[in-house]
């Protein structure tokens, strides 16, 4: 270990020339330009006064220590303070050439000048560098304040080396992505951050501190406007300009997104009274409601800043720095319906530092989150783990160059995991952060040798052909994304409906969630693992039901589903797709439990409806075979609901084999469309 840091030091000080002199403020250096050195001096003095505020004012600091700079650009004292204002700036990279400039000018540069130059070499993965001047700096590690050093130990400036060497590692085995800038139509000058989006892609919000704020007002720190928030819609190939949201959702104040609901109906906001706390806000057809403070077990006096609904909207996954966390701040899990106290994730999630920005994913189980812990590069980088056999997954660093030495927070996907979003500070951005869109690549295929050379003749040399290997499929999300219009069958009109998700093996209800009343639009996620039944429901209308029963490990699927709905009439024909049978017999299985359920509330509360209840088969087998299994199933349903209260008068039950199907028997899709159960109403 001795030797290693002896060769960090030789390193350190063998790539720095011989060190020029620096040039101070005074006469003696600039007697023929008196006017000149009063401006200078003028303009330190008032970046000094910001500089040394409590807290300093670095922003303001800044444009008077350039001017002072452009009139004296060798003196080490001004650049160091250059240096630490950029490092404490939305463009934290420009601090290098600022400390390098004053180590190269002072040969006996301070420990807090070699602690700033390390970290403007850290964030510029500078790794080997920055560890050097770590070394360098070790006696800041004194407990005592060192301007944007803070309260710097031995402990940090060790944990800050880890974090390069962490770095290095990452950096040797890149992440196969795509980082592409989502362009003007989101981004702007200023900073824009904070992308939630829709499960599907089609909805995205973004926090921005651009020109136009609904207050007008500019932060006092110098980072541009109050922040507020703007919407965008996918229309193909890029996105719509983004606009603001305006009141009620905007205010005076800073406003920010946190989460979106899978469906785009319900959003989380972020504002700043209280200390920080969450609001919700719901999409009312084409407009969000006044946004509503969470209750106080969510809401504290600490400092609660971002969150995640699960995907059923029963949970909400976020983030405090209340009393009795790990850390300065920590994940917790809370039931939004429920009178529990939220729960820390545990230590598996939440370190000794900071976590922010959690997201879960639409599959229900991958969190993503940012963390100054773990096997960090530098400031917060955003992992994920899965909770899968009750426990989660050590967090895995989704690596470089999605994470950077700087903080990556606020990180979502889509549905499909195929892609990512989040805002970062990269050369080439349209402003000081940009929202950015990261498309997952997956493995790299790998070169396969021809083995058809053998056949040549032994004394031969053989040619080597490489070739490539067949496609590798790039893991997608274990989530099927449901989405359509509920409409009126008659009138083609958009319909306000609930929308019921139940598990057809327990029979129990785990989602609710509505179409929206102005589009009819409506949109579901559905992990892997469940036989779902969907019912959508509306007064004056039959329900309807469809299923989806996806296996364990299921792969990503988006199917459109347009529901029309039927008017309660005679003569109304309803598909009953919950309803199960074991194979080749009439024995209802247990999964059929919550339909048969449904169908006898609505024969309970319309006490003169009368139903034919229709049996239906595929074209497999004898036709006299499938008559007479159809009639069977139909009967079994009737003598379901008779046995639990419903006259026997009010139903008759036919089979029609396979005399009448849904679509033609062409594929197995086909025909398992055509195996159904469904009822006419007769009398109402």
């Amino acid at each position: 270990m001795y030797f290693r840091l002896l060769f960090l030091l030789i390193l350190a000080n063998a790539a720095r020339p011989v060190a020029a002199q620096s040039v101070a403020f005074t006469k003696d250096n600039f007697g023929d330009n008196k006017e000149g050195l009063r401006e200078a001096n003028r303009e330190l003095k008032a970046g000094d006064d910001d500089y040394r505020a409590d807290p300093p004012r670095y922003a303001q600091a800044l444009p008077h220590f350039l001017a002072a700079q452009e009139f004296n650009p060798n003196n080490a004292a001004l650049n160091v303070k250059i240096g630490d204002c950029y490092l404490n700036s939305a463009t934290k990279t420009a601090a290098l050439p600022y400390l390098q400039k004053a180590a190269k000018l002072d040969a006996t540069a301070d420990a807090r000048t070699h602690y700033l130059l390390a970290r403007a070499l850290h964030l510029s993965a500078k790794w080997r560098e920055a560890m050097a001047e770590y070394q360098l700096a070790t006696p800041v590690g004194s407990n005592t304040r060192n301007g944007s050093a803070g309260t710097i130990t031995p402990n940090d400036l060790q944990r800050r080396i880890q974090e390069c060497r962490n770095g290095q590692q990452l950096m040797a085995k890149p992440t196969r992505v795509f980082i592409d800038n989502a362009g003007p139509e989101l981004n702007s000058q200023a900073s824009d951050y904070g992308p939630v989006v829709s499960a599907d892609e089609s909805t995205i919000l973004i926090t921005s501190r651009r020109e136009g704020s609904t207050g007008g007002k500019k932060d006092p720190e110098g980072n541009g406007y109050f922040e507020d928030i703007y919407q965008s819609t996918w229309k193909g190939k890029a996105w719509s300009r983004a606009a603001n949201l305006g009141a009620p959702v905007n205010t005076d104040d800073h406003n920010a997104t946190v989460g979106l609901a899978p469906d785009g109906q319900r959003m989380l906001v972020y504002v700043g009274t209280n200390g920080g706390d969450l609001l919700e806000t719901t999409l009312s057809g084409t407009a969000w409601d006044k946004p509503r403070r969470l209750n106080s077990r969510i809401n504290t006096n600490a400092h609660e800043t971002s969150a995640s609904y699960s995907p059923d909207g029963r949970y909400l996954y976020f983030v405090s720095d209340r009393e009795g966390g790990a850390g300065s701040s920590d994940i917790y899990k809370v039931d939004l319906d429920g009178k529990n106290t939220p729960v820390s994730l545990g230590p598996a999630i939440n370190t000794a530092y900071g976590e922010e920005g959690a997201f879960m994913a639409p599959d229900g189980k991958t969190l993503y989150f940012s963390s100054e812990g773990h096997n960090s590069m530098g400031g917060y980088d955003i992992f994920k783990s899965v909770f899968e056999n009750g426990k989660w997954s050590t967090p895995e660093n989704l690596g470089w160059p999605i994470n950077t030495p700087d903080d990556d927070v606020f990180f979502v996907t889509s549905a499909s995991g195929r892609h990512g979003y989040y805002s970062s500070d990269r050369p080439g951005g349209l402003g000081a952060k940009d929202i950015y869109r990261i498309t997952f690549l997956g493995p790299e295929k790998q070169p396969l040798l021809s083995e058809e050379d053998q056949l040549l003749a032994s004394r031969l040399a053989p040619i080597k052909q490489t070739v490539l290997a067949p496609a590798v499929a790039v893991a997608t999300a274990q989530v099927t994304i449901l989405k359509g219009t509920v409409t009126d069958d008659a009138t083609k009109q958009p319909l306000d409906a609930a929308i019921d998700l139940i598990d057809n093996t327990s029979g129990q209800t785990i989602a609710n969630f509505r179409s929206n009343a102005t589009s009819g639009r409506y949109l579901v996620s559905l992990p892997s693992g469940t036989n779902y039944g969907i019912v959508v429901r509306q007064d004056g209308y039959l329900f309807h039901s469809e299923n989806f029963d996806l296996p364990a490990g299921a792969a990503f699927a988006e199917v459109v589903k347009d529901i029309p709905m039927k008017k309660l009439e005679v003569g109304t024909t309803i598909v009953l797709r919950n309803i199960f049978f074991d194979t080749g017999k009439a024995t209802l299985r247990p999964e059929s439990t919550a339909e048969l359920e449904r169908l006898q509330k609505l024969l309970t509360e319309t006490p003169a409806l009368k139903l034919e209840m229709a049996g239906h088969t595929d074209d497999v087998g004898e036709a006299a075979m499938n008559q007479d299994l159809s009639q069977r199933r139909a009967q079994a349903v009737v003598t379901y609901l008779t046995q639990h209260g419903i006259a026997a008068a009010r139903l008759t039950a036919m089979g029609y084999g396979e005399t009448r199907p849904e679509v033609p028997n062409t594929s197995k899709g086909n025909r398992q469309l055509n195996r159904r159960t469904e009822f006419k109403v007769t009398a109402k």
